[in-house]
């Protein structure tokens, strides 16, 4: 099989080795393996990388974005869950008076920081 090592593959894509790796983690484009473990860059591989920049380019997206996609399309649950949450409409509490519900979400976000072990970047604007 004619192939291209990652630093080959790297000098003809001008993606770096290292940007190679993080397309292969994330799923986009996974270069078969040598016996000895090698990744090896063929034909199907180099095109994938080739129109993937494009397809970057073209839409001005980054390569987070679509492992993202790719994680939608392959996660039931994630895709589910996020088009949940895009159908959702912001509902206050029953609990909550309308004029104390600003306040409420920002002490819950508060709480949420907190919890984490992180403090919210703008809680000296309220």
């Amino acid at each position: 099989m004619d192939a291209l090592t990652i630093n080959e593959a790297a000098d003809t894509t001008g993606w770096s080795a290292r940007m190679l790796r993080y397309i292969e983690r994330i799923g986009l484009v996974e270069a078969p393996r040598s016996g000895s473990g090698y990744r090896l860059y063929g034909p199907a591989e180099l095109q994938r990388l080739r129109t993937l920049r494009e397809l970057l380019e073209r839409h001005d997206v980054g390569l987070g974005e679509i492992g993202f996609a790719l994680r939608l399309r392959r996660d039931r649950q994630l895709h589910d869950a996020v088009e949940a949450w895009f159908e959702a409409q912001p509902e206050r509490p029953e609990h909550v008076p309308a004029a104390d519900w600003l306040n409420w979400e920002q002490d819950k976000h508060e709480r949420l920081l907190a919890a984490a072990g992180r403090t919210p970047d703008l809680m000296e604007t309220r």
